[in-house]
């Protein structure tokens, strides 16, 4: 018998599970909400996001009636330019190489926009982008937002989830906390309720299920298997909760695999970044700045184009590359020309400074003759009036492309003016791309194809959404559109209805 009845039992409580749950409440069910953690460390991946949230938009007009308290001497330095429906979808399908189903793809982007308005109601305070990536008052002219990155939580992940929270707190839903879910419970292929685990019996709860329980970013048994050599050792940039053990069940109950099961966001982090998220820090450990720099490795030598593309079309597959560098260890160099251009987040690190580079190569452990070869010969190979064209606010075209090293597209400008700086940078993983298949409704599709009665899934659980790269904010917005679906779609099953 089980221990407890619901119509909806959400698993997970970040962006996507308490989206989910605000949603299948308003819908008319009696929700409970799982969540592994205590209270102290609740809230998921989503507590150490940036939360960022990728939406269409027509400008800074349409975004102004959805700001939490717009203010006018910001609005005066920055425009914003439209992102459209047409390059949402090129932005994402380009980053994940055309792999993800254009279905999928298109269910968030078309009710993005509505999403942030319905969680603005629920008390979700937004904000625009601007002046989080670097000192815009040292700029010249206004600062253009990317349009595809100009909406954010205030608080970031940390606000996020506290007016989620509150919201499903003011709603009267259930939330257990130190309830890891274990199992489902299923008859056949229909899913009937949860199993989770307490310290010395199991309890059972009926309900339709939604996973939103996150990857196995926090696995290292699970990176491991699927990520491949080193990935055991990586840096977490979440929660440790994120174990993959609700997606491993739910494959063991049926479920079909879908997605990049090899891939996964992973970007650059202080090398000082503890093994997993430290909620003291949440996401002030990232060094997203790496596009004005030249990012050098333990050899002295450069090994990514550090100016392919805007930083967030870019910085999810930097980890990687920083991973596969000998000791998982980089350094980005930067010097007083650029100094100004590094986002508030670097305050959080001790940069390693010398009047010149062999200098700076001492102090680092780098073969010094290697580094100042590396940097000359970017140097000889930068555009003659360099300086005078070079602009941080946009793709500028800047090109490099000296012989033997990688090219730089963009900011190419010489590194020669000291004080020297460098910042030491390894790999953060976020979230794993591979997990179950769902189609539009959110449904769970098993290995036959069909959708599994009672089984829905949101957030990072489920894959096929990203493939080797990802578009910053698409993540949470994939949440929290599906998770829409997904609590509306269960609470409809509970009530007897098709979905």
């Amino acid at each position: 018998m089980p221990n407890a009845e619901y119509d909806v039992v959400v698993v997970g409580a970040g962006n996507a599970g308490l989206v989910t749950a605000l949603t299948a409440h308003e819908a008319g069910a009696r929700v409970l909400v799982l969540e592994a953690a205590s209270f102290e460390e609740r809230g998921g991946n989503s507590r150490f996001s940036g939360s960022i949230f990728r939406a269409v938009h027509s400008g800074l007009d349409s975004i102004k009636p959805i700001l939490a308290d717009p203010e006018e001497e910001v609005l005066d330095q920055v425009t914003v330019g439209p992102y459209s429906r047409e390059r949402y979808i090129d932005d994402w399908l380009s980053t994940s190489q055309n792999r993800p189903p254009r279905e999928l793809v298109e269910t968030v982007v078309d009710r993005s926009f509505k999403t942030l308005e319905w969680m603005r109601d629920k008390g979700v305070e937004w904000e625009l982008t601007s002046g989080k990536l670097f000192d815009t008052g040292k700029l010249d002219r206004k600062y253009d937002v990317p349009p595809g990155g100009a909406i954010r939580v205030r608080g970031e992940g940390v606000g996020l989830v506290a007016a989620l929270f509150k919201a499903v707190e003011d709603a009267g839903i259930d939330i257990w906390y130190d309830a890891p879910a274990a199992s489902l419970v299923t008859e056949g292929s229909t899913v009937v309720g949860v199993r989770i685990r307490r310290e010395r019996a199991f309890e059972e709860v009926r309900g339709s299920v939604v996973l939103a329980s996150g990857g196995f970013e926090a696995n290292p048994e699970m990176r491991l298997r699927y990520l491949g050599p080193g990935w055991d050792l990586v840096k977490v940039r979440g929660t440790r909760f994120n174990m993959g053990t609700m997606l491993a069940q739910a494959l063991q109950a049926g479920a079909q695999p879908a997605g990049h099961w090899g891939g996964c966001h992973a970007s650059p982090q202080d090398a000082a970044h503890p093994p997993v998220g430290d909620l003291r820090m949440t996401d002030k450990l990232s060094r997203y700045s790496f596009p004005y720099s030249l990012l050098i490795n333990s050899d002295g030598r450069r090994f990514v184009d550090e100016g392919e593309d805007q930083v967030w079309l870019t910085y999810a597959k930097t980890g990687s590359a920083i991973l596969a560098q000998k000791g998982s260890v980089a350094y980005q160099l930067f010097d007083e020309k650029t100094a100004h251009l590094l986002e508030p987040r670097y305050s959080t690190g001790t940069p390693v400074e010398a009047g010149t580079l062999k200098e700076l190569a001492g102090k680092l452990g780098l073969p010094a003759e290697e580094l100042v070869a590396t940097v000359t010969a970017f140097n000889e190979s930068v555009a003659a009036d360099a300086a005078a064209r070079f602009d941080p606010l946009t793709l500028d075209g800047l090109m490099a492309r000296p012989a033997g090293q990688p090219p730089k597209s963009n900011w190419a400008q010489a590194l020669d003016k000291g004080p020297f700086i460098a910042y030491p940078v390894t790999c953060g993983i976020t979230f794993t791309y591979g997990g179950v298949k769902v189609d539009t409704d959110a449904r769970v599709i098993d290995v036959t194809g069909r959708a599994m009665p009672g089984l829905y899934a949101t957030g990072e659980i489920a894959g096929d959404f990203f493939h080797y790269n990802y578009a910053a904010g698409s993540g949470l917005m994939r949440g929290a559109v599906f998770g829409r679906i997904a609590g509306a779609n269960a609470a409809a099953h509970a009530k007897g209805g098709t979905r």
